[in-house]
């Protein structure tokens, strides 16, 4: 990849992130709010915050679904197609190995994916009133921790050599012994 072109990619996700952060920080903190309340969540996330406010502002409801268009469907239909290609081509090898170890990194990736972007695209691209404030926690703790938490571990226990350090280190034989 280009330098330059690299550079224009992270100026682009770096601004992209700041500008819609304040559209969003904007409106919702002049959302009226009704009376002294205490946000129910892990952290003063915007949906949790939204949910506060004493009146339903469709106009957040149609920002916050216009920027999971741009933020999270395009960057997910983006990986999709790239998946489509790489399936084509993996349909022209020949060797079952390769194809199998092509899947395998693949069916990795997907499910780290589907992971992060079903969660974000299920907290974020639907109604902000149709859920239960411990759905939202629970969503919420899944795309900020155990997604990321998760996604190393994914990606490294297909690793061979971690594989035989992780067996050289767990005891496996000495608990089937004594059992």
């Amino acid at each position: 990849m280009h330098p330059q072109l690299c550079q224009k990619m992270v100026l682009t996700a770096w601004l992209g992130g700041l500008g819609s952060a304040l559209i969003l920080c904007s409106l919702t903190l002049k959302l009226p709010k009704c009376g002294h309340r205490e946000v129910d969540n892990f952290f003063c996330e915007m949906p949790a915050l939204i949910k506060m406010a004493c009146v339903h502002s469709k106009v957040m409801e149609i920002i916050v679904f216009s920027l999971g268009v741009i933020f999270l469907l395009v960057p997910l239909s983006l990986i999709l197609i790239s998946y489509v290609v790489i399936t084509q081509a993996v349909m022209r090898i020949k060797s079952a190995a390769r194809w199998s170890k092509v899947l395998n990194t693949c069916a990795s990736h997907l499910t780290v994916v589907t992971l992060f972007y079903g969660t974000l695209i299920y907290m974020y691209m639907k109604p902000q009133n149709s859920s239960s404030q411990d759905e939202g926690k629970f969503l919420t703790l899944f795309y900020t921790i155990i997604t990321p938490t998760l996604n190393p571990l994914i990606y490294t226990l297909r690793n061979k050599d971690v594989k035989r350090a992780v067996k050289r280190m767990l005891p496996v034989g000495k608990w089937s012994a004594k059992s």
